[in-house]
C-alpha cells in the first residue's frame, strides 16, 4: 500500500505541475519525460515541483519516448528532459534509432546535464503457471522486451542473449509494445514474460502479487563473471543491482534477486539560460527532504549521487550551483 500511495502521490504531483496557474508574465519552460508510474517520470516531476518554487515553471509533457525527447532537447526545442546515458553515444554516432536523423551527431554536442540518479532495475516478470522458472525456460515463449522505439527493448534482448544465447525471432518471440500494453498483455496471458525497467518496490510490479503469484527472474551468480554480462553492466547508465525477493507480495523467487540496474539524468541544452538552470538546480537540492517524501526510491537521491551515470557536460548554471555548494565535481563534467 505504501508503494501504491507513492504512485498515486506522483499522479497528483504531476497534475499540479501541469495545471498550476501562472502569472501573466511568467515564462513557461517545456519539459518531457516518460509516462506516469515510471520512476523517471516521478523523478522529473519532483524536479519540476522544486524548480517551481524558484519561479522556474516547467510544463511537464509525460508519456514521451525518451529517444525523441533527447533529440528535441539537443535541438533546443524543449528546455528540460529525462536523459538516458546509453543513448548519448548512439546520438553522437548517428547509430540505431538515430541512423536516419541527419543532424543527430551535430546536435548531440548541445546536450547538457543537471543531475543524475539511480532509477531502478530491470524486472523480468512471469506469472505463476507460465512454465518459466529460469532463463532457459524462455525458449519458445512470447516475451515483451519493451517499446518499439526505445532503448529498453534492445537492452532486454541483450540481457537474454548473454544469459541463454537465445535470439529474438528464432528461439523466442520478442514482442514490442507500449509499457501500458505490456502490463495488460502479461495480465491477460497474451505474453509469457515481461522485462520491465522499474524502481525497486514498484506498485506496477507489485500489483501482480495482489491477485496471484509471480516470479522475477534473477541473474545467476555464475553468469556475473561472464564477459558479455560484465560488458552489459559496464555500459553507460547500467550496472548490477540487488534487492530482496520478498520486496513484493506474492513474488516466488527466494533470497536476493540480482538484476541489471539502470541510471538516468535530468538534462537540458547548451543554450538554456544559465540563471534559470542555476535556480532550478539550487531549488531541487535545497528541497531534498520533500523530494525524499515523494517516493521510496527517491530517498537514494543524495548529494553523493548527484553525478551518477552522467556522461555529458554539466550545464553552466548547474555547475555554478555545485561549485558554490562545495560539491566534488568530476573534471570530465565541466563544460
Amino acid at each position: 500500500m505504501k508503494h501504491l500511495k507513492n504512485a498515486i502521490g506522483g499522479l497528483v504531483t504531476a497534475a499540479a505541475v501541469m495545471t498550476a496557474p501562472m502569472t501573466a508574465n511568467a515564462q513557461i519552460f517545456a519539459g518531457e519525460t516518460a509516462g506516469v508510474g515510471d520512476p523517471v517520470h516521478t523523478m522529473f516531476v519532483a524536479f519540476a515541483n522544486q524548480a517551481a518554487k524558484a519561479d522556474v515553471n516547467i510544463q511537464v509533457n509525460a508519456g514521451q519516448t525518451l529517444t525523441r525527447s533527447m533529440l528535441s532537447g539537443a535541438r533546443g526545442e524543449i528546455d528540460f528532459f529525462s536523459s538516458v546515458p546509453s543513448l548519448v553515444g548512439l546520438m553522437e554516432n548517428g547509430a540505431r534509432m538515430y541512423e536516419t536523423v541527419e543532424d543527430a551527431p551535430e546536435v548531440a554536442g548541445n546536450l547538457r546535464s543537471i543531475l543524475g540518479f539511480q532509477a531502478g532495475a530491470y524486472h523480468p516478470v512471469t506469472l505463476a503457471g507460465s512454465g518459466i522458472e529460469n532463463w532457459e525456460d524462455i525458449a519458445g515463449k512470447t516475451v515483451f522486451t519493451g517499446p518499439p522505439a526505445g532503448s529498453a527493448s534492445a537492452t532486454s534482448e541483450a540481457l537474454i542473449r548473454n544469459l541463454t544465447g537465445y535470439e529474438p525471432g528464432e528461439d523466442y518471440e520478442a514482442v514490442r509494445l507500449s509499457w501500458g500494453e505490456g502490463y495488460a498483455a502479461l495480465s491477460d496471458g497474451q505474453i509469457d514474460l515481461m522485462v520491465r525497467p522499474a524502481e525497486v518496490g514498484s506498485a506496477n510490479i507489485e500489483r501482480f502479487g495482489l491477485s496471484g503469484e509471480f516470479r522475477i527472474l534473477s541473474i545467476p551468480d555464475e553468469a556475473l563473471a561472464n564477459e558479455e554480462m560484465q560488458a552489459l553492466f559496464g555500459r553507460p547508465g547500467r550496472g548490477m543491482m540487488q534487492f530482496a525477493g520478498d520486496t513484493y507480495q506474492g513474488q516466488l523467487t527466494e533470497g536476493t534477486i540480482t538484476s541489471l540496474g539502470f541510471f538516468q539524468f535530468i538534462g537540458t541544452h547548451a543554450g538554456a539560460d544559465e540563471e534559470v538552470v542555476y535556480q532550478a538546480t539550487k531549488a531541487f537540492w535545497e528541497g531534498l527532504d520533500e523530494v525524499h517524501a515523494t517516493a521510496l526510491f527517491l530517498q537514494n537521491v543524495t548529494p553523493e549521487t548527484a553525478f551518477t551515470a552522467i556522461n555529458v557536460p554539466l550545464h553552466p548554471g548547474a555547475l555554478r550551483y555545485y561549485e558554490e555548494a562545495g560539491y566534488d565535481i568530476p573534471e570530465e563534467l565541466r563544460p
